[in-house]
């Protein structure tokens, strides 16, 4: 039987002040002129670019001379738009802009406007790269300022600009424009009186989502852990315990019962097991990644210990709660702890040395106004961290939404996973700062030097099955940096699998979906894994859902099917406590 973890009592994880210094307390006021981003490093990435500039008549001349050359294609293109529309506005040969791409675009002014924009934006597009790869950082900083102001001053974001938008308020009179201004005053409301958004009300946990039924065996401080009952006559031996990650509540996992992953692995007959944290308060300022682990990770694997003696668990870690099942797994290995019987990592970084769009937030500066605001408020507001990743595809999560709601005077109906993305939660100031400074900025994790209890830790004494998955196109944990994930260990059965979608759509794709393709195989790891294009290259796209092909993988190492358990154990100490989905999801 694999030894009980019983949990630690809450202590803080590292010496830190638990209150705002003087200094981060005007940081902090500060930020809040700036929307929590520190200007400090973008001014140094355009000072540095200008001044380079300056002491380069070649690179002076080169730029002005494409400045003059888009606007002189501009001028050409205005006097022949005006003799000839409709004409196409498209600038550049074989590239569409789908913005651009309605017959209403090909009309005299507008299509004018969008030459222009075009060439606009790709004569400022070019300017990060002017200087070559000599300074990635500054020139990845740049390219990101350009782009947020291309994406704001396009001219499918106005009115007057937008022939679509025009046509559109023709022929309703102007009432898509009163609808707009209501949604407006709605929204104002909604968010001075820190409402979730419009639509949002119909998706409530527990009535129409988070709706798998099942028990709380478990609560403390942080977490509370859901038993789900089972739906089939036998279930295998051996449970699952799933780690989702805090920054957003755990029923991304068990959304609708049609893409629920706690409903799907329920009903093939596991015994599932599910993390819900805490939505932490002010109070919980002191929560540090080390009480993360004991608390939250711990703890459920010892309540599991005690429900299911005598069975090791298969646990699944998504995101940031996959980051965290590395953390405590490797922690457990050190600790020659067998209580884990396999290891999967959704869309989970271990290895930060590339994370992607977020390392433009990820820098000294940033990091220094984040852990300001945190120190005086306590925690950090979901409203700010949504908003980062807002700025990361400012077209299709700002403008785009903004247009279609006030100018266009339509809501888009609200789904499952809208609705979820916008029940966001707060992170405490202490674990929040660790894992941005350690993980993020450090990358103590990959390099051996990541501490459990003071103590270093290491990712290849794991030596369990692991299953790893990445999503094509993720923004928060792109997929080649999930990859690395094979280098660290040392497992002998470790499969990769990249899936199609993103962060959020990928992982949940249901168990059925037509849009869907995937790739999968078995690898090394250690120094013989291969590189991820190399893995790429060699490994074939098939069609569907990677949930049937992980389900297979996972049921084959979970043991023979025997009854079904209890939910809870009432004389080992963990009797039910409440119906799922709980009360800390429920915490707002």
């Amino acid at each position: 039987m694999p030894s009980p973890i019983r949990p630690a009592s809450r202590a803080p994880s590292r010496d830190a002040p638990s209150t705002a210094s003087i200094e981060q307390a005007f940081t902090a006021a500060s930020a809040a002129l700036t929307g929590g981003l520190s200007p400090a490093p973008y001014l140094e990435a355009w000072t540095r670019w200008i001044t380079q500039v300056a002491g380069s008549p070649e690179l002076q001349w080169k730029l002005t001379a494409d400045a003059w050359h888009r606007a002189a294609d501009t001028l050409s293109f205005a006097q022949t738009a005006a003799v000839e529309s409709p004409i196409s506005p498209q600038a550049e040969p074989g590239v569409t802009d789908p913005r651009f791409a309605s017959p209403a675009w090909e009309q005299y002014p507008f299509n004018v406007y969008a030459r222009a924009y075009q060439n606009n934006s790709a004569w400022l597009s070019s300017l990060p790269g002017a200087l070559g790869d000599a300074d990635a950082t500054h020139s990845a900083l740049m390219a990101f300022t350009i782009r947020c102001w291309l994406e704001a001053l396009s001219p499918t974001n106005f009115l007057a600009t937008n022939p679509e938008l025009l046509e559109l308020t023709r022929a309703e009179g102007g009432e898509n424009l009163l609808r707009g201004a209501k949604y407006v005053i709605e929204d104002i409301a909604r968010l001075l009186d820190k409402k979730p958004a419009a639509g949002t009300e119909a998706f409530e946990p527990g009535t129409t989502v988070a709706t798998t039924p099942g028990k709380v065996v478990f609560r403390n401080d942080l977490i509370e852990l859901i038993q789900y009952s089972p739906t089939t006559p036998d279930v295998y031996s051996e449970p699952v315990l799933i780690v989702p990650a805090w920054i957003m509540k755990y029923y991304i996992l068990d959304l609708s019962p049609k893409n629920s992953f706690v409903k799907f692995l329920v009903d093939q007959g596991h015994t599932v097991f599910m993390i819900s944290w805490k939505n932490p308060g002010i109070e919980d300022r002191d929560y540090g990644m080390d009480d993360y682990v004991e608390l939250g990770l711990n703890a459920a694997i010892d309540a599991i210990n005690h429900i299911l003696p005598d069975r090791r668990i298969h646990a699944t870690g998504y995101c940031i709660g996959g980051t965290l099942l590395a953390i405590g797994a490797a922690a457990l290995a050190r600790d020659k702890n067998r209580a884990l019987a396999s290891l999967t990592f959704l869309a989970a970084q271990t290895d930060f040395s590339e994370p992607g769009e977020l390392s433009l937030f990820i820098n000294p500066q940033q990091l220094s106004v984040l852990e300001s605001q945190m120190a005086v408020s306590g925690v950090l507001e979901s409203s700010q961290m949504a908003g980062a990743f807002q700025m990361l595809r400012p077209r299709d999560l700002i403008w785009a939404p903004m247009v279609q709601t006030y100018l266009k005077g339509t809501r888009e109906p609200m789904i499952d996973l809208m609705a979820w993305n916008a029940d966001g939660t707060r992170m405490p100031y202490r674990m929040h700062t660790e894992y941005l400074y350690r993980l993020y900025l450090d990358n103590e994790l990959a390099q051996g030097r990541f501490p459990v209890r003071e103590a270093p830790i290491l990712l290849s004494d794991i030596d369990v099955p692991l299953f790893a998955v990445g999503t094509e196109t993720d923004h928060v944990a792109p997929w080649r940096s999930v990859f690395k994930l094979a280098s660290l260990v040392r497992s002998s059965d470790y499969h990769f699998l990249l899936t199609s979608g993103g962060h959020n759509a990928g992982i949940i794709s249901g168990p059925v979906h037509p849009k869907r393709k995937h790739r999968v195989s078995a690898i090394p790891t250690g120094a013989n894994a291969p590189t991820a294009d190399d893995w790429l290259a060699a490994t074939p796209a098939a069609a569907g859902s990677w949930w049937p092909v992980w389900e297979a993988w996972l049921s084959s190492r979970s043991g023979k099917r025997v009854a079904p358990p209890t939910l809870g154990s009432t004389h080992a100490g963990f009797p039910p406590l409440a119906d799922a989905p709980g009360e800390y999801v429920r915490v707002r």
